[in-house]
């Protein structure tokens, strides 16, 4: 796009639909510049492309080598006031070094030592942190204790306090995912320290918040009025497990429930509302039977997918890769994604779908 700190001047010969050069004209792109214009027949193919052309590029970062860097960060970095979480962030390469995963999703491996504490805050993003292995960390959530462990997905709303304690004598690494590409561009991030210590240090096996609203199909009579983001705290993985399971026996029996012949599907959702966890972050968790094969999918709106167990092969836009436990790959807006297996595959998602969908810019094609 042209730079509104340099004059915008004529192509040396008029290309389909814009004028010829002449003096007259260069002096008219000077003005424009000189009062901070810019016309729009000099920017229309970039600011109305025929199709969705992000700047986030496909990539894939290898959990091995993200989880070596952690612990190497272990070593080094204290975590404390200042810089708050020993979270690594991955930065897509066609974001210009951003700590962004796409233009509107942040993505981070956070790794906390043996009996080390992250201090308390709060924030306007919405977060959410998914365990790939390990336990033996509880995250606070408004005083609430809430234990983590492999395949749970747990949510941290924005503008609720949280920090996190590790129990065990093991250090602890999980996948944060939060919105912060997005909150950062629309201008409105507000960030708050709390206490300096994370404050109930008990470690119940489930949370208040799980005892009140994790049943499934029920809901509290007291607290009858929808809410913004999901009351559960943790949405925990033997639940997952047999939902993802069930989908792919009935289809085995003839029952319809799959997203596509081997491909089960379960998307998180808000007891409250039906809708998603959160207002700006969708999250779901994906089964691949062994031999399945996803159609070639596009959408409008990003996308970061993590490996939670099995190997397969993905494919977005033109890349292809083979994919093993923890490894993510970002899939950015309107980039064709297939996904086979011939041993089997689990994948949890997430994507900024909730954002798009409530502004009605969204739009699939599939195959």
């Amino acid at each position: 796009m042209t730079s509104l700190s340099s004059p915008v001047s004529p192509s040396a010969s008029a290309g389909p639909g814009q004028p010829e050069p002449s003096a007259e004209l260069d002096a008219l792109y000077r003005g424009f510049s000189d009062e901070l214009l810019v016309p729009l027949w000099t920017e229309i193919g970039e600011l109305m492309p025929r199709t969705p052309s992000p700047a986030a590029r496909p990539h894939v970062w290898r959990w091995d080598r993200l989880f070596r860097l952690a612990e190497r960060s272990g070593d080094l970095v204290p975590v404390g006031r200042g810089g708050e979480r020993r979270a690594i962030a991955l930065a897509n390469p066609g974001l210009g070094g951003a700590p962004f995963a796409t233009s509107t999703l942040w993505a981070a491996i956070q790794y906390l030592k043996p009996r080390e504490d992250a201090p308390v805050h709060r924030h306007t993003q919405n977060a959410f942190r998914f365990v790939v292995e390990g336990e033996g960390v509880w995250t606070v959530v408004d005083g609430d204790p809430v234990a983590m462990r492999r395949g749970d997905l747990l949510l941290t709303p924005g503008w609720h306090f949280h920090g996190h304690h590790n129990q065990s004598d093991r250090p602890m690494a999980w996948l944060d995912g939060l919105d912060i590409p997005f909150v950062h561009h629309m201008g409105s991030a507000f960030f708050e320290t709390g206490p300096d210590q994370v404050g109930d240090r008990s470690a119940p096996d489930r949370s208040r918040a799980e005892r009140l609203w994790a049943h499934p199909g029920l809901r509290p009579v007291a607290r009858p009025d929808p809410l913004p983001n999901s009351p559960i705290a943790a949405y925990r993985w033997e639940h997952t497990d047999a939902a993802l399971d069930d989908q792919l026996a009935l289809e085995r029996e003839g029952h319809p429930g799959v997203v596509e012949p081997g491909h089960a599907a379960v998307r998180f959702s808000n007891p409250t509302t039906g809708g998603d966890v959160m207002p700006t972050l969708r999250a779901e968790m994906h089964r691949l039977a062994p031999g399945a094969r996803t159609a070639a999918r596009r959408e409008v709106g990003s996308a970061v997918w993590q490996v939670f167990d099995g190997t397969g092969q993905v494919h977005v836009g033109e890349r292809d890769w083979t994919v093993t436990r923890g490894d993510l790959v970002v899939v950015p807006s309107w980039a064709p994604l297939a996904i086979g297996t011939d041993s089997g595959l689990d994948l949890f998602r997430f994507s900024d779908s909730p954002i798009f969908e409530r502004l009605h810019l969204d739009r699939v094609q599939v195959g």
